[in-house]
């Protein structure tokens, strides 16, 4: 008998049922009509989940470490969901690198679950649908669920609107440490891994790192100062490490207000995608081949038709 939509699948997936959560995972991520009922069923779920954003530049290995944080999970007994976020494609709109396949080894894994998203053009790494699969996945009763950024580098500050705990990824061989985690992502970061750490230049990249983060913070203490650790996906070293200090920081979280004040932003955050996404479908509706005319014969102008569409 075929999982159904609505209340039938919600409750399904609250039971845990995987196969429901892949089909109410494609119901929100694809918006189809029955994704705001699913969404409303999901929310009170929010919040109880930690959500580990993994963002730093391509080739940092951040698929491969986050094959080794699931196992790490698996091993203390927890449930472990996995949103990958990938270039979209230009023809269909979905992802398409497939970072499903890097970590094979937990494919048949009923404890975990991964799912390659679309980024569908957003900046900042993260996908438009990201909070209604995140929703899904702590209403499934996951215990924690990596977030992997598309890897666009320093640009991917949105993680952190995201993401309960952020981890900066880079290694050895990207040269300049600085200079691929600058800006933004240096200030959102609650973890910074030197992956690949087995290889030279490994402790020159953590001191530098530790180094930057001495200046950016300055002399005044701070109620939770990032890590800087050496990892390698490739051995495993330094994974546990990293395990055992996201648990710190979880704890860390709800034991003060920070995870309130994040869970708060969090919330901005998924209105503002909400409200900005629908109201782009409501205006688009709108345009009629005449104003296409109107605009190709310049009988008047984008910032013009645009203003007297959203003011109708």
């Amino acid at each position: 008998m075929p999982v159904k939509t609505g209340s039938d699948l919600s409750e399904r997936v609250r039971k845990g049922d995987i196969a429901a959560a892949a089909r109410a995972m494609s119901v929100v991520v694809d918006e189809r009509p029955e994704a705001d009922e699913l969404s409303k069923a999901f929310f009170p779920y929010s919040g109880r989940t930690q959500k580990i954003g993994l963002c730093g530049p391509p080739g940092a290995g951040k698929s491969s470490l986050a094959g080794r944080l699931i196992g790490f999970f698996r091993k203390q007994g927890l449930k472990v969901g996995m949103l990958a976020v990938d270039p979209s494609s230009p023809i269909s709109g979905g992802a398409f690198l497939g970072d499903r396949l890097r970590i094979q080894e937990h494919a048949t894994d009923s404890g975990v679950f991964i799912r390659s998203l679309a980024s569908r053009g957003m900046i900042g790494g993260v996908s438009h649908t990201i909070f209604g699969a995140i929703h899904v996945l702590e209403a499934a009763g996951f215990d924690k669920i990596i977030v992997e950024t598309v890897g666009t580098g320093q640009d991917e500050v949105e993680i952190g609107r995201v993401a309960d705990s952020v981890v900066s990824v880079t290694t050895p061989q990207l040269g300049d440490e600085i200079q691929a985690m600058k800006a933004g992502v240096m200030e959102i970061g609650d973890f910074f891994v030197v992956n690949k750490a087995d290889i030279p230049g490994a402790d020159k990249a953590i001191s530098d790192l530790k180094g930057a983060l001495a200046l950016g913070r300055g002399h005044a203490p701070k109620p939770w100062e990032p890590p800087v650790l050496g990892a390698s996906a490739a051995s495993g070293e330094g994974v546990a490490e990293l395990g055992r200090a996201l648990e710190r920081h979880w704890n860390f979280l709800r034991q003060s207000g920070e995870g309130k004040r994040r869970l708060r932003e969090q919330h901005r955050e998924e209105l503002s995608l909400y409200i900005s996404r629908r109201a782009y479908r409501d205006a688009m509706r709108r345009v009629s081949d005449k104003n296409l005319d109107d605009l190709l014969e310049h009988r008047i102008d984008p910032a013009s038709l645009g203003a007297r569409i959203l003011r109708a």
